[in-house]
């Protein structure tokens, strides 16, 4: 049982980690910045480091996702573009 979740979330981390070099909306990349994050966090929970995995959940998912999303929000790069805006 715990092989699959080990494994759900390395899968999980992987697609993520694509997803963030392949999103061309930087908020999206953030988002999905935070899933890896979170995955870790299981994946260290797993491995039975629980102290770990919430110190990653914390400061990985939790004030890093803030501070990249405020940064971008700073710098203006936090509007999200659709269709209409392009053309």
């Amino acid at each position: 049982m715990l092989f699959w979740v080990a494994l759900i979330s390395v899968v999980v981390m992987l697609g993520a980690a694509f997803a963030v070099l392949f999103l061309e909306n930087y908020l999206a990349a953030t988002a999905a910045i935070s899933v890896v994050s979170l995955a870790l966090s299981v994946l260290f929970f797993v491995l039975q480091a629980p102290d770990v995995a919430l110190t990653e959940a914390a400061v990985g998912a939790g004030i890093s996702s803030v501070i990249l999303a405020l940064t971008l929000r700073r710098v203006g790069l936090w509007r999200i573009e659709t269709h209409k805006d392009k053309q």
